[in-house]
């Protein structure tokens, strides 16, 4: 009997020592200041997240420990790593959470947050990773139609009773972390992958046709929302009649947002951690007709669509695999809205130059693929490049996260042409040179008084000119200490002077160095 009595004692311990716990670390949330700039909260604190996100089947017991090998090469504080849908519910009803009960271990021993991406009814448009007893029963869980009649390899988003599976699922799961997180190891999570579909605008099934051919949902129909999506035609009526030449792909990102919006609020009812969804990109820069992209997604043109189709997403996310200077600045502008925070969940290796201009603007980056899970030439050496990035900015990322929200950052890339890259700085202009043409230069400058600033770069050099009521004048470096930050402090290693300063001013190389820097007009 006084085991039995222990034994109750040391469970009820247990579970008050949770909700107390749990009552005392806020959960996280996106936030957005009056400024309407937005923040991601995470311990009640600004959280930037410095990512990695694992390649698609990688959420195994054998193949994990090289992910964790591959996160701590780069530095990452944050994994992102799927869940899938057929793993987690083998049988219609019934629910295994092993596969997200061994992430929240790992990471906790790993002392990693979690991003989980829900890789449900869509996954790069397909839906692959619906359970089998779903994928057996194609009639009563049809793909799209396409134009010609013939199915197209992705989920119709006009099939409710394949959205209500979906839906009940994703809450299952988010109860479960609800009760069995509560420190909140997970911070955030994506609802579906790149949804939408390839090979056809949207479905033309008898379905799909019928709903075509209604009216316009109202909530589309404000001036707001038919002046951003342009081109419309009337004023009221049928998609066509509203949309013309780009009815089809908007009547496809509609019916798949709402679709997604009603798995997330399943979700989100049970526990309102962070949700959002990604978008395979088009070409921001040629407004191309959805047959050269996937269609249905949160692509640049829709995102007025997805904000009020889905308002259970805190916001919507480009995986930039795009290359080129002016495509993916202008990818980032388009994305950092005041009605959508920017996170780059998912990037190619080629754009990790990037990071500073996503911290600049959003919440946090991560690469795609740092794992090497099936054994070909992995990106190790790419995971090493990003980690020097990762380990500088580190101890200083929850206060890059508050300046980036109070708009104190400003960060340049190297262009194709290598050519200098000004910053407006108040009452200086930074002049930023790319002398060694590797292509891989940038900066961030935090400005934290009209004459201190911090510099992060690499592969550049830093110089400046007066503006304002400086312009003209006769200045120079009060002080330049290069160092790090530790305990929320920055610490000078050394100060630069004489050659590190008078040619030019200080130079940088392929190693990412932190400056501290005072100017000072004679």
């Amino acid at each position: 009997m006084k085991k039995t009595l222990l034994a109750w004692s040391l469970v009820l311990t247990s579970f008050v020592t949770l909700s107390a716990y749990a009552q005392q670390t806020p959960i996280p949330s996106v936030t957005q200041n009056k400024e309407g700039r937005w923040s991601l909260l995470v311990d009640g604190k600004p959280y930037l997240v410095l990512g990695g996100q694992a390649h698609n089947s990688s959420t195994w017991a054998k193949t994990m420990p090289q992910l964790w090998d591959a996160v701590h090469a780069m530095g990452a504080n944050t994994l992102e790593i799927p869940i899938y849908w057929e793993m987690i519910e083998p049988q219609k009803g019934q629910f295994d959470f092993s596969s997200v009960q061994m992430l929240l271990d790992q990471a906790r021993q790993h002392d990693t947050r979690l991003i989980l991406l829900w890789f449900a009814t869509w996954k790069n448009g397909s839906n692959h990773y619906m359970p089998e007893w779903m994928k057996r029963e194609s009639k009563r869980f049809p793909n799209v139609t396409g134009k010609t009649g013939k199915l197209i390899d992705s989920p119709s988003p006009h099939t409710e009773e394949a959205m209500k599976l979906d839906a009940s699922a994703f809450a299952k799961v988010m109860g479960y972390l609800k009760d069995n997180d509560p420190q909140h190891t997970v911070i955030m999570v994506q609802v579906e992958n790149e949804p939408g579909a390839w090979d056809t605008v949207r479905d033309y099934s008898a379905k799909a046709e019928k709903i075509f051919a209604s009216p316009v949902p109202q909530e589309l129909m404000t001036d707001a929302l038919l002046k951003e999506l342009g081109g419309v035609k009337k004023q009221k009526g049928t998609w066509s009649e509203v949309f013309g030449a780009r009815a089809d792909e908007y009547f496809h990102a509609w019916h798949v947002a709402k679709y997604i919006e009603y798995v997330a609020a399943a979700g989100k009812e049970v526990n309102p951690l962070p949700l959002y969804t990604n978008a395979a990109l088009r070409n921001p820069l040629t407004n191309p007709m959805a047959n050269e992209y996937e269609s249905g997604g949160p692509t640049d043109n829709v995102i007025c669509i997805y904000r009020t189709a889905a308002p259970h997403l805190d916001f919507v996310a480009p995986d930039i695999y795009l290359t080129g200077h002016e495509t993916v600045t202008k990818i980032l502008d388009l994305y950092a809205r005041p009605d959508n925070a920017l996170m780059v969940p998912e990037a190619g290796y080629a754009n990790i130059k990037y990071l500073y201009k996503s911290i600049e603007q959003g919440m946090g980056f991560a690469p795609f693929g740092i794992d090497n899970p099936d054994g070909n030439s992995g990106p190790a050496d790419k995971n090493a490049e990003i980690g020097k990035d990762y380990r500088l900015l580190a101890p200083l990322a929850s206060d890059l996260a508050k300046w980036s929200a109070e708009g104190k950052i400003r960060a340049v890339v190297e262009s194709e042409s290598h050519d200098n890259q000004t910053i407006d700085l108040g009452e200086w202009e930074a002049i930023i040179k790319f002398e060694e043409k590797t292509g891989n230069g940038r900066a961030l400058i935090v400005m934290l008084d009209k004459n201190e600033f911090l510099l992060i770069s690499r592969d550049c050099r830093f110089n400046v000119q007066g503006k304002g009521k400086n312009a003209g004048k006769t200045w120079q470096y009060l002080k330049v200490e290069e160092g790090e930050y530790k305990n929320d402090t920055f610490h000078a290693d050394r100060v630069l002077n004489g050659d590190e300063t008078d040619w030019g001013g200080p130079k940088v190389g392929s190693d990412p160095k932190l400056l501290h820097i005072t100017l000072v007009a004679r």
